[in-house]
């Protein structure tokens, strides 16, 4: 179990070298919108979604209702369920329900990917070990940017705090440059977006990414369904 801990938490280096600096432009972010540091960390702490915390920051900024604030939430992180639901299928059967639930608190992206390429069965303690690493890592690194966003000049602040997007457009990138399918919803979104600020100025940014998601996705289903073919290569 300690051997399997370990080596969870070395897995997980590389991601929570990737999130210190990801979450250290979130801290920046959570400050300029009045969050004190305390509050940063917590979100931080309590949610490992940096487009869910993103999002929230904003509604939290402008006032927004608890019910955009849910609807925000539940469309940016649904696709943890799905991730959750296939990382299930390589759980070893150690796995009570409390342990999965301990363990589902921390599915994100990049840990899933890891988890998923192991080859053998995932077993509490790796995931563990897996999860805290990155934990510690986007925890700290919330609390460093929010810091330095308390002393440092504006203007550099400023400048940092442009490396969370930086995050969501290296996400983007690569799958959008070998299939252009995805960068056709992405680009789809990307309008959605624009054309809701411009003719609906009044619609709060939460309220914005529900209506551009859900519509780019529908749209992106509809036009480029996935034929039994290529979800056979993809298994």
């Amino acid at each position: 179990m300690k051997s399997d801990f370990l080596k969870g938490m070395y897995h997980g280096i590389p991601i929570a070298l990737g999130y210190l600096s990801v979450s250290f432009g979130f801290g920046i972010m959570a400050v300029k919108s009045g969050l004190s540091v305390l509050t940063a960390v917590i979100i931080s702490a309590a949610n490992l979604t940096s487009a869910g915390q993103a999002a929230a920051v904003g509604i939290i900024a402008s006032g927004g209702a608890i019910v955009e604030m849910a609807l925000t939430q539940l469309t940016i992180n649904i696709r943890y369920s799905l991730m959750s639901l296939t990382l299930s299928q390589k759980l070893d059967k150690s796995f009570s329900f409390p342990k999965k639930l301990i363990a589902s608190f921390g599915i994100t992206d990049e840990i899933f990917a890891v988890a998923v390429s192991r080859p053998k069965k995932l077993t509490p303690s790796y995931m563990y070990g897996l999860i805290l690493t990155p934990f510690i890592g986007w925890t700290l690194g919330t609390f460093l940017g929010a810091w330095a966003g308390e002393l440092l000049p504006a203007f550099i602040a400023d400048a940092m705090g442009i490396l969370l997007y930086g995050m969501f457009i290296a996400i983007i990138i690569p799958p959008a440059r070998k299939e252009r399918k995805v960068l056709a919803v992405v680009a789809l979104a990307a309008a959605i977006s624009c054309l809701l600020k411009f003719f609906i100025p009044q619609l709060s940014g939460g309220f914005a990414v529900i209506i551009s998601a859900v519509i780019s996705s529908v749209i992106g289903a509809l036009l480029f369904p996935v034929e039994e073919k290529e979800e056979c290569e993809c298994q």
